[in-house]
């Protein structure tokens, strides 16, 4: 793995382009940064199917009503949050509010036991995150060779994922420990939110992206909104907002997971263990590819893999089958997020100009979590009408009809060539 502890050449690199082959101590520090805050939130996240519906008798719908605003109520504020870093050229304060607030809506999971308290605590939560993940990706872009894009998102969601894997298997030792202790669970999840809050303040630099261009010779130009009229980009919303709208949460796939195999419930924060060591081990490799052979045939990779998860998920098979079919979803899942995530804002950040770079990916997040917001209320409806099974089947289908619309959208144009798999 090419990763160097000195900012010096690979931010150099993002500066002047040069090949340096090493990752900025900025992206391994904000990597820190998201492995402590995903400590926290997947460690929450691990037990709160389970939670909502077992503990506090939440139903299906109630749950689908709440994953929905999981996924997407961060969409309000994203937007808002990329034109606040882009605007005032300083991203790194915008990504401390939001990493901030996610802590404090911590505090209330040891008191919410009701719909409305926790829908309250998830949307704080929630927004919290939409405020500070375009800034964080925009200081990733500035702390990155330009044609190497790929190689520093996957090592900062690499990093990321080593906290998404340690999260689930801290949830499930308290609740081997600790029958039922889903608020220890929270204790434990609200002191590494606060410890990635306080590494941020500390290690991660307040980076000017345009203040910094200038020194290069390039006079700096203000943020315009017009700006984010790139058809490059405008053709990767759609695709996002197409794909997103028949992505359904994780969630749900681990619901079906746990129906079919029947097994004790201290047992299923292993689900998203078993994910997330898929895209731990695969993040680096798949953003290595991205930069090779473009992050738009490795973004489309992973909605395949992502169909073929439903499939799995969804297949009539019992024993040793449906053990073996659990495990192929948790794998392939692992393999569409290495493949999507930090793939789509290494896109959506090379196919706008610097100057609005955070707002360029703040537009792909916002529209990923919009519709996926609007496709897990849709499922939870879907499920509680004909079962899991059935349900699976026709998300499935619709991902299948998808796919190939979006393949088309991403193609690029002749007009539009590029110095880099990215551009």
């Amino acid at each position: 793995m090419y990763i160097t502890l000195s900012d010096r050449g690979a931010d150099d690199g993002a500066t002047t382009g040069a090949r340096t082959g090493r990752v900025s101590s900025t992206v391994i520090a904000l990597g820190v940064v998201s492995l402590l805050t995903d400590i926290s939130s997947e460690a929450t996240a691990a037990v709160l199917p389970l939670y909502l519906t077992t503990a506090l008798g939440l139903s299906i719908v109630a749950y689908g009503v709440i994953d929905g605003l999981y996924q997407g109520v961060s969409s309000a504020v994203r937007i808002a949050a990329g034109w606040a870093a882009d605007r005032g050229d300083r991203p790194k304060p915008v990504a401390l509010l939001g990493y901030g607030l996610s802590a404090i809506a911590r505090v209330g999971l040891l008191f919410a036991t009701g719909f409305g308290a926790i829908t309250a605590v998830v949307v704080g939560d929630r927004i919290g995150k939409g405020i500070r993940t375009a800034p964080r990706d925009a200081l990733i872009a500035a702390s990155s060779d330009p044609a190497e894009l790929g190689r520093s998102f996957g090592v900062h969601r690499m990093l990321d994922t080593v906290g998404a894997a340690t999260g689930p298997v801290i949830a499930f030792v308290v609740l081997l420990l600790v029958p039922d202790g889903y608020r220890t669970v929270f204790v434990v999840s609200l002191a590494f939110a606060v410890l990635g809050v306080v590494v941020l303040g500390a290690l991660v630099p307040d980076r000017r992206p345009r203040a910094e261009q200038a020194t290069t010779g390039t006079p700096p130009s203000p943020f315009r909104w017009r700006l984010l009229a790139a058809p490059r980009l405008i053709r990767l919303l759609v695709a996002a907002g197409l794909l997103g709208l028949v992505t359904i949460g994780d969630g749900f796939l681990y619901l079906a997971l746990h129906d079919r195999l029947g097994f004790a419930p201290m047992w299923f924060p292993l689900l998203f263990v078993g994910t997330n060591l898929a895209y731990l081990a695969l993040a680096v490799p798949i953003g290595r590819l991205g930069d090779r052979i473009g992050g738009r045939r490795v973004f489309i990779g992973g909605q395949i893999a992502l169909l073929c998860a439903y499939v799995l998920a969804a297949l009539p098979v019992a024993g040793v089958g449906a053990v073996a079919a659990s495990a192929g979803c948790l794998l392939l899942l692992g393999l569409f997020y290495a493949s999507t995530d930090g793939i789509l804002a290494a896109l959506a950040s090379a196919f706008v100009p610097l100057e609005a770079r955070a707002s360029g990916i703040a537009a792909a997040q916002t529209v990923v979590a919009a519709t996926r917001f609007a496709a897990a209320a849709g499922f939870g409806l879907l499920w509680f009408a004909v079962g899991s099974s059935a349900a699976l089947v026709v998300a499935a289908s619709a991902l299948a009809v998808v796919i190939p619309v979006a393949a088309i959208l991403l193609r690029p144009r002749a007009s539009e060539g590029g110095a880099s798999a990215w551009t």
